[in-house]
């Protein structure tokens, strides 16, 4: 292993006896809290950062600065995203804590559509020969071409220990054109009987065709949009599932991403006559598969948890949680 830079192990070092929250938010972003939680534990106007930056070469405008800060813009030229790697080193940031928050560049409508990395289904759900026969009986492509900008879930458990309810807000981006659907997949704890697994189209979505496998307990609801959107365009769309009579008692919940995503937050809300003892976040490659990241989640007043990821690359992500 190489030696670290002297002024990188100098930052590093800085950054460990940084404020909590800036340490926290350096984790989980967004970029523009980030930005602006360094400004503020640093204690350094934005003149005064406009002019260490000019020392380095790089020139970057007082307003840009302030509306990157802001979350009104963010850095997306060649040259801010420069800036921002600069930003780090005016602020005593560990290197690419700021820009990786900046997760991948957003489309724009008079711009081809992205590159997006695409995952198949039976990477990430098992049995993999379920998912490709219920897909099958949904004709169209497989890509419903959407990426995610936001996705805020909530999951809800029971006395009983069972998971009751699942809600999503998801904000979508088109990178085709003609784009009108978009496809949920839900698999139940063992137990479930999907014939009673209810889906909810909420918000500026409706139902379409619906998939179900009892062997598998797979759930594929075809939610249709309002509209059909262009190449750039987002969407909101609300929608749920709910799972009744839960089956019994749940220890985990995964969310599977089989294209890159811009941010990801779940929370889970443990009924409080059943706490678990520890809770953990999780990340791995595919089912059956050793997580690659662990964390130790702690409740919270509202007997909550909940994790924040940007950036995400195809995989699985969830929480989990020990009852004994």
């Amino acid at each position: 292993m190489g030696r670290v830079p002297q002024e990188q192990a100098r930052r590093d070092a800085r950054h460990r006896g940084a404020p909590p929250e800036l340490a926290t938010v350096l984790r989980t972003g967004p970029f523009h809290l980030a930005l602006r939680t360094a400004l503020t534990a640093r204690g350094l106007a934005l003149h005064r950062v406009q002019q260490r930056l000019a020392q380095r070469g790089v020139h970057v405008g007082v307003t840009s600065l302030s509306y990157w800060q802001q979350g009104r813009r963010r850095p997306e030229r060649a040259e801010s995203l420069r800036a921002v790697e600069a930003l780090e080193e005016v602020l005593d940031l560990p290197a690419h804590s700021l820009t990786r928050l900046l997760g991948p560049r957003r489309a724009r409508a008079e711009e081809p559509g992205p590159t997006v990395a695409v995952r198949p289904y039976r990477d990430l759900i098992s049995p993999a020969d379920a998912v490709d026969e219920l897909l099958a009986e949904l004709p169209g492509t497989r890509d419903t071409g959407l990426h995610t900008i936001t996705h805020i879930e909530r999951i809800r458990l029971g006395a009983d220990r069972e998971l009751l309810r699942r809600d999503s807000q998801h904000a979508v981006r088109a990178h085709r054109e003609g784009i009108d659907r978009y496809l949920a997949i839900y698999q139940g704890d063992a137990g479930c009987d999907v014939s009673r697994v209810l889906v909810r189209a909420e918000e500026n979505c409706r139902p379409g065709r619906i998939r179900r496998d009892q062997a598998s307990r797979l759930v594929i609801a075809e939610l249709l949009l309002d509209r059909r959107l262009r190449t750039g365009e987002t969407h909101l769309l609300g929608y749920g599932f709910d799972d009744a009579p839960a089956p019994g008692p749940s220890t985990e919940y995964v969310r599977g991403f089989n294209s890159g995503t811009g941010q990801y937050v779940l929370q889970a809300t443990f009924h409080p006559r059943a706490l678990p003892v520890r809770c953990h976040r999780f990340a791995s490659r595919a089912p059956g598969t050793a997580p690659y990241e662990s964390e130790e989640l702690t409740l919270d007043g509202q007997h909550c948890v909940h994790l924040v990821a940007t950036g995400l690359a195809p995989c699985l992500l969830g929480i989990s949680w020990d009852w004994e």
